[in-house]
C-alpha cells in the first residue's frame, strides 16, 4: 500500500475491500503456500503482513527505497518482516510487484532486477492499474507513469527476461458498461 494511499484511508485502509480483495484473489492463484516473501516496493507492506497473518509464509522483507531506516517487526507465532532499502539476493519463494511497475520510469529494467535477484522457480505476482483510458487524479496524486493491458505487461515482463503464465484484468467487473466494451475493444487491438 503507498503511503500516500493510507494517509487517505485513515484507520480504514486494513479493511479496504480494494486490498483486501486483491489479495485474497492472488492468495487463491498461487500454485503452493509461499515460506518467504519479497515484497518490491512494499509501502507499509501492508501485503506481506495479510499473507503472513492469514498463514501464507513465515518472514516477508518488504524492499523500499523510500524507508527513512531498516526495521524488523515481529508478528508473532514464528512470523515476521524485514523493512529493507535495498537487497542484493534473495530466496524468497513468492516476489510481489503489487502495484509498483507504473510508479518507476525504466519498469523493464525494475523486473529484470528482481528477476535476476531471485532463485529458480520463484513466483512473482505483478499488478498494476490498467487501462490509459482510465487515468484519472488518482494516477497524477499517486504519481503513476502508466498504465497497463495485458499485452503492455505481457511485453514488459517478457523484456525483462521472463514469461508470464497467467494474465487477467481483475477489478473489470466495477466498469461501466461503456468502459467495458472500450475495454474489450482495446484489447482486441493489443493495446
Amino acid at each position: 500500500m503507498d503511503l500516500k494511499e493510507r494517509d487517505a484511508l485513515g484507520d480504514s485502509a486494513d479493511s479496504h475491500w480494494y486490498y483486501v480483495s486483491k489479495a485474497s484473489m492472488v492468495a487463491r492463484l498461487l500454485p503452493t503456500p509461499p515460506r518467504n516473501i519479497l515484497d518490491v516496493g512494499a509501502g507499509l507492506g501492508w501485503f506481506s503482513r495479510w499473507f503472513l497473518t492469514h498463514g501464507y509464509g513465515t518472514h516477508a522483507t518488504c524492499v523500499d527505497p523510500g524507508y527513512v531506516s531498516e526495521s524488523e517487526e515481529d508478528l508473532g507465532h514464528g512470523r515476521r518482516m524485514s523493512f529493507v532499502r535495498s537487497i542484493d539476493r534473495t530466496e524468497a519463494d513468492l516476489v510481489l510487484l503489487m502495484d509498483v511497475l507504473e510508479h518507476v520510469d525504466d519498469d523493464v529494467a525494475l523486473l529484470r532486477e528482481y528477476w535476476e535477484k531471485a532463485p529458480p522457480g520463484a513466483v512473482f505476482v505483478i499488478t498494476v492499474p490498467a487501462f490509459e483510458f482510465l487515468w484519472s487524479s488518482h494516477d497524477d496524486y499517486l504519481e503513476h507513469r502508466r498504465r497497463y493491458t495485458r499485452t503492455r505487461l505481457a511485453n514488459t515482463i517478457r523484456a525483462a527476461g521472463a514469461e508470464p503464465r497467467l494474465l487477467h484484468y481483475y477489478f473489470g467487473g466495477h466498469l461501466p458498461r461503456r468502459r467495458r466494451r472500450q475495454a474489450a475493444q482495446a484489447k482486441e487491438q493489443g493495446t
